[in-house]
């Protein structure tokens, strides 16, 4: 369903939150939150104050966050928009050599960090993405939780231009 600017202005709590409650992947409340936030006059604002909302989340907030996403690769239940997220670059149809590549990867990262490995797919190929796995493996605990949130700001953004008429 797309909706308008207008039209998310004029729902009521409940029918904005089942309108956009999975633009952040299983995490409604941010947008129980950004309601209060109305009106808004674009959806470049919009995702302003969604990404303000996740800021302002507790660690512990945003940790959650983080771990509702699934691994990428995988074959796990995970959320309609990460799934068309994962098939628009190919991830449902890796090779056996490129899924044990992923889940290599998905678990040294899961080791480290302690969360799933967070990439806006959409900037991305195959290729980038085990790259960017790669290079941020290097990367401190604090550093990487800070990348993972910026990376789910950006695919709430995609999915909120994907919901939205201009």
């Amino acid at each position: 369903m797309f909706y308008t600017i207008a039209e998310l202005n004029q729902m009521s709590q409940d029918e904005f939150v089942t309108a956009l409650g999975a633009v952040f992947e299983d995490t409604p409340a941010i947008a129980y939150r950004t309601w209060y936030q109305r009106p808004f006059t674009d959806v470049t604002q919009l995702h302003q104050q969604m990404v303000a909302v996740v800021n302002a989340m507790s660690w512990e907030e945003q940790l959650a966050l983080i771990k509702a996403h699934p691994d990428l690769g995988s074959k796990a239940k995970m959320a309609e928009a990460s799934v068309k997220e994962q098939t628009g670059i190919g991830l449902n149809r890796l090779n056996l050599e490129e899924y044990q590549h992923f889940q290599i990867l998905n678990q040294a990262y899961q080791d480290k960090f302690g969360f799933p490995f967070i990439v806006a797919v959409r900037n991305h190929t195959k290729t980038s993405i085990i790259e960017a796995f790669e290079r941020r493996l290097q990367n401190s605990a604090e550093v990487e939780m800070q990348e993972a949130i910026a990376q789910i700001n950006q695919i709430a953004q995609f999915r909120l231009f994907d919901l939205l008429h201009q």
